[in-house]
């Protein structure tokens, strides 16, 4: 199992809180962000990124500052956060290099891609702690991943050359015929696969959808053994999130990766109404969340 050089722990230290927790505020999506902006396509289409940068901006500014690190995407957001002053010179910077979206198979599997030209060196000018990468997994079928470990591979090895950190998530995705109940059955099974393949490709910090239970969560810790190990929200509802978050901070996972569950209602193509949201709404959410994280997570010294 790979495991943290002194440059990547020292990056790893930075996204998380004094106990060793991560706490990162996700603001990387770019088609996601849109559709929370406008509800008709035309209106989605006309939103520019440097409407989508403002947006992440306010994010970085009014949440993020009160978190340990913000992941922001490398078309819209950056470097405008680092030379226009808006982060925080305590707050971490992740930087995303998947690209939104995914092609798609004959066979109907989902192909991940990568933002052009942006890699671990590129990563590194740009002022960041380190990068993201995330992939699609069928951890069930073989056939559905190989474009995808290849994106994984090169990434992972990528970073390891460049001594930076880098944060390996993958997604799950109902495959074509299957039925949302078959599908939702095998969540724990999917998770469960993917983490491993991911570990078997040398990452050193995972994120990661919620497991689908406490036995499921417990079953990737074990996996992970020293990997840490954040839960992303998915987009699901706060406290739909909250309740995953506490379980499996119960059950050995690291931290959370929280992005739209904590801001997905408070964003406006208003400023001034994002601005007030964020603070009002979205703030109290992220205590929520890092009172979870206080009551479950171990002390730093005795993070590995």
């Amino acid at each position: 199992m790979a495991r943290m050089t002194t440059a990547e722990r020292r990056g790893y230290q930075q996204i998380c809180d004094a106990d060793g927790a991560m706490m990162v505020i996700a603001c990387d999506q770019r088609g996601g962000m849109r559709s929370l902006l406008a509800a008709d396509p035309d209106e989605q289409a006309k939103i520019g990124n440097d409407t989508l940068g403002e947006t992440k901006a306010d994010i970085t500014r009014y949440l993020a500052s009160k978190a340990t690190c913000v992941l922001v995407d490398p078309i819209c957001a950056v470097p405008q956060l680092v030379d226009d002053g808006v982060l925080d010179r305590g707050t971490a910077l992740l930087i995303g290099l998947d690209a939104s979206g995914w092609d798609t198979s004959p066979e109907g599997y989902r192909l991940s891609k990568l933002v052009d030209g942006v890699d671990a060196r590129h990563v590194r000018a740009l002022g960041a702690t380190g990068g993201k990468i995330m992939v699609y997994l069928r951890s069930d079928t073989p056939a559905a991943n190989e474009h995808n470990i290849a994106i994984l591979r090169q990434v992972i090895d990528d970073f390891a050359r460049e001594d930076l950190l880098l944060v390996t998530e993958f997604l799950t995705y109902r495959l074509e015929g299957e039925s949302a109940e078959d599908y939702q059955a095998k969540i724990p099974e999917l998770i469960q696969g993917g983490t491993k393949i991911c570990l078997d490709l040398g990452a050193k910090v995972l994120k990661l959808p919620y497991p689908g239970s406490a036995e499921s969560c417990a079953a990737v810790t074990r996996l992970a053994g020293d990997v840490p190990w954040a839960v992303l929200s998915a987009g699901v509802d706060h406290a739909t999130f909250l309740g995953q978050v506490e379980t499996a901070m119960a059950e050995g996972a690291s931290g959370v990766i929280a992005g739209r569950s904590l801001w997905k209602d408070c964003i406006s193509l208003d400023r001034a109404v994002t601005r007030e949201r964020l603070e009002t709404v979205a703030v109290p959410r992220l205590r929520e969340l890092q009172a979870i994280i206080a009551r479950y997570h171990a002390p730093a010294a005795r993070v590995a």
